[in-house]
C-alpha cells in the first residue's frame, strides 16, 4: 500500500534535504497502532528537524512532524479500535521516531489520546503541541494557587502558537490577560484573542540591575525565556508563579534568586513531550471545554506536505504567526 510522506535525508556531503516521496506500508517503524493521518502542524522543533536536525534526529532517512491527528486504521492494542479518532503529541515522535508528515503513521498505543467528544482532527491540530503545552502551563499555575481576582496574567510571546492559545484559554477561563509582543501591528490581534492589555516587547525584554520591581503579575505563561523571563521574575506578585514553556529569547537566565527568596515566586518547568497520559487526557478535555476555536480562524493557515521545507525555514526565523496546519492529504 503506497502513501505520501515528507522525507528528510542527507546527501554525501552531510547536508539535509526534504522532499515528498511515495512510501510503502512496510517502510513504517514498528508499533501496535497504525493511523491514517489527516492533519499535522508546524512547530519550532519541526523547523529544526526539517533542516539540520538540530541534534534531535538520530537516523536518516527520516519523517518529521512532532504531532498529528487522524483515524485508527489497524490496532493490536486493547485501548484502540479501528475508526477511533486520535491525537499524538510529543514522545520524541518526529524526532527519534517517524512522525506526522505522512499520510499513514505507525506508533505505540501508549502515545495516543482519543479525541474528546465533538473535537475534529483539524481542530486538534489547530491546537496541537502548542495548545496542549498552553493548557498544561495553565494547569500548573492553578495548581500553585493562581487566582482570577489577583490581577493580570502575563503571556510572553503572545502571538506565537503557545502564546495565542494560552491567551484565548486564560480569557475564556475568566482571567485578565496581558500579552507581550514585539510585533507593532499585533495589538488588535491579541485583543481579539482576549487580551485586555498589550505590552510592547521592548518594555520588558531588557535586563535590569534591580532584582525586584513593582509587583505586577498574578501569573505568567512564558514562551521566551532569557532576559525577558529574568525581568518578569522580578515583577511577579508575592507567592505567584511563572510557567516556563519555551526559550525563543535564549536558554540563559540572567536572574538572581531574590524573587524566590523575598517574594516566594515559583518557576515551574512545563514539559509536554514525556507528560503522562492521564495529564494529557485531562488537558485535552479542558481544551475542548474552554477553547473558542473561532478566535483562531483568521490566523490558521492550511498548507500541504510540499510546503514544509520552506515552512521549516520560516518558523526558525520567527516569521510564522498563529497556527499553520498541514493537510497531509491536500
Amino acid at each position: 500500500m503506497g502513501f505520501l510522506a515528507l522525507v528528510v535525508d542527507k546527501n554525501d556531503e552531510g547536508k539535509t534535504f526534504g522532499s515528498v516521496q511515495e512510501l510503502n506500508i512496510d517502510d513504517l517503524p514498528e508499533g501496535d497502532v497504525t493511523v491514517k493521518v489527516d492533519y499535522s502542524t508546524v512547530n519550532y522543533k519541526d523547523g529544526l528537524c526539517l533542516g539540520s536536525g538540530g541534534g534531535l534526529v538520530r537516523n536518516y532517512p527520516h519523517v518529521p512532524g512532532i504531532d498529528f491527528a487522524g483515524t485508527v486504521m489497524e490496532s493490536q492494542s486493547d485501548g484502540f479500535s479501528k475508526g477511533d479518532k486520535v491525537v499524538l503529541t510529543g514522545w520524541r515522535v518526529g524526532e527519534v521516531w517517524w512522525g506526522g508528515y505522512s499520510q499513514i503513521a505507525r506508533v505505540k498505543s501508549e502515545w495516543l489520546v482519543k479525541l474528546p467528544e465533538g473535537m475534529s482532527t483539524k481542530t486538534a491540530m489547530v491546537v496541537g503541541t502548542a495548545g496542549l503545552t498552553a493548557m498544561l502551563a495553565i494547569d500548573a499555575l492553578e495548581n500553585q494557587g493562581m487566582k482570577k481576582d489577583n490581577g493580570h496574567v502575563l503571556v510572553t510571546g503572545a502571538t506565537g502558537g503557545v502564546g495565542s492559545i494560552a491567551t484565548i484559554l486564560l480569557s475564556q477561563m475568566g482571567y485578565e490577560v496581558a500579552g507581550v509582543t514585539g510585533k507593532s501591528d499585533s495589538g488588535d490581534y491579541l485583543r481579539e484573542l482576549g487580551a485586555s492589555q498589550v505590552i510592547p516587547r521592548n518594555e520588558i525584554d531588557e535586563v535590569t540591575n534591580r532584582p525586584l520591581e513593582k509587583e505586577l503579575w498574578a501569573g505568567c505563561v512564558d514562551a521566551v525565556g532569557g532576559a525577558m523571563l529574568a525581568r518578569v521574575l522580578g515583577q511577579m506578585k508575592y507567592g505567584t508563579s511563572v510557567a516556563a514553556v519555551g526559550l525563543a529569547g535564549g536558554a540563559q537566565l540572567p536572574a538572581t534568586v531574590i524573587p524566590f527568596l523575598l517574594r516566594g515566586v515559583n518557576l515551574l518547568g512545563i514539559d509536554s513531550v514525556m507528560r503522562p497520559i492521564s495529564d494529557r487526557v485531562s488537558a485535552w478535555s479542558k481544551i475542548n471545554q474552554y477553547l473558542d476555536i473561532s478566535k483562531l480562524e483568521n490566523v490558521v493557515e492550511i498548507r500541504t506536505l510540499a510546503d514544509l521545507p520552506d515552512l521549516g525555514k520560516s518558523i526558525l526565523k520567527g516569521e510564522i504567526r498563529g497556527r499553520t496546519v498541514i493537510d497531509v492529504n491536500g
